[in-house]
């Protein structure tokens, strides 16, 4: 059971990490913090640097800390707040497949973490390695799955829709 989990954490964590180093740096591909800013603002999230540096942080902070198996369950957590975020600013509209840009691949990252919240981190950990469980039993999974949630809820809460621009005949009267 250990070893799964371990393996699980591993690449879980490594692959959501990467998603962040994409927004934050620019890495495998992505727009770093400027160009995912950009993307952001006009999502409605403003100043769109700060946004992205957040999305980047819990992507990459929370995927390095799971697949350490360090400060469990909050790695975990901080992936279900930023896909809860990315799923219902960015992906929903576009249906269920990544091929639409839909909220498969969210989801699966989000379910992954939801498991991993519960699950633990597990024997081969750093946490096991240091002696500390900051947040012991199912009631301290609960706990982080709902402070995800709320925080995932007022980030979308903060989201501000560009004005609409006027038309050129309501402009001209």
């Amino acid at each position: 059971m250990d070893s799964g989990l371990f393996i699980t954490r591993l690449i879980f964590g490594l692959a959501i990490s990467a998603h962040g180093a994409q927004k934050l740096f620019g890495w495998f591909g992505g727009y770093g913090i400027k160009g995912t800013g950009g993307f952001l603002e006009g999502l409605g999230y403003r100043p769109g640097v700060l946004f992205a540096l957040a999305a980047g942080l819990g992507e990459a902070g929370g995927g390095l800390l799971t697949a350490a198996g360090f400060l469990a369950p909050v790695g975990p957590a901080l992936v279900i707040m930023v896909m809860l975020v990315a799923i219902f600013s960015v992906h929903l509209p576009n249906g269920f497949f990544a091929t639409s840009n839909g909220f498969e691949l969210p989801l699966l990252y989000l379910t992954g973490a939801l498991a991993l919240v519960f699950a633990g981190a597990g024997s081969y950990s750093v946490d096991t390695a240091l002696g500390i469980q900051i947040l012991p039993g199912p009631g301290a999974a609960w706990a982080a799955v709902v402070a995800a949630v709320v925080l995932a809820l007022a980030n979308l809460a903060v989201r501000r829709r560009a004005p609409a621009i006027a038309s050129a005949s309501s402009l001209s009267h």
